[in-house]
């Protein structure tokens, strides 16, 4: 078989396991691309096999569609890749990969430090309030002074919440 060969839906589900309404699917996200015949039956060029393993690989992987069709963004669709192609996917790939695996490295270390800790408390857990900028002014509902007018005056509660508790509150 010539790397110029086009294959059927069929021969290309046998080799990469998937099922034609996927190849379809990839194919409508971008990611891959096929001709037709005269009788309107799709035709994938051979190098689609590449295309459509890594997006197996980067399923398996957790990597959003996505990033894959971003990724792929700069292959060619209607020739095969040539090898400086591929190394330039491969480059923002390894960066975009890096920076996940930092991300996964972060939040273990804050998980591992939480169950740890076993105190869950609201006030000091990154994990459970993370980035709570409102921590900072104190303990209580920082947000229902400012809505009211300031301290000193009436608090209204906000509606539909009792006592004036606002969806993600945590205090």
């Amino acid at each position: 078989m010539r790397s110029d060969d086009l294959l059927t839906v069929g021969e290309v589900g046998a080799r990469t396991g998937l099922a034609p309404s996927a190849l379809h699917f990839y194919e409508r996200e971008g990611l891959i691309a096929s001709s037709r015949t005269a009788g309107n039956q799709r035709r994938y060029p051979r190098h689609m096999l590449r295309r459509i393993s890594l997006v197996l690989v980067a399923k398996r992987l957790g990597i959003p569609l996505g990033e894959v069709a971003e990724a792929f963004r700069d292959l060619p669709m209607d020739h095969e890749p040539t090898r400086a192609d591929w190394q330039r996917v491969s480059r923002v790939w390894k960066v975009r990969l890096e920076q996940r695996r930092e991300a996964i490295v972060r939040l273990e270390k804050e998980l591992v430090g939480c169950i740890g800790c076993g105190c869950l408390a609201m006030r000091s857990c990154d994990l459970l309030n993370p980035e709570d900028v409102l921590g900072a002014d104190g303990t209580g509902p920082q947000r229902l002074g400012a809505v009211a007018g300031g301290p000193g005056s009436a608090a209204r509660p906000a509606r539909g919440r009792p006592g004036g508790a606002r969806r993600g509150d945590l205090r």
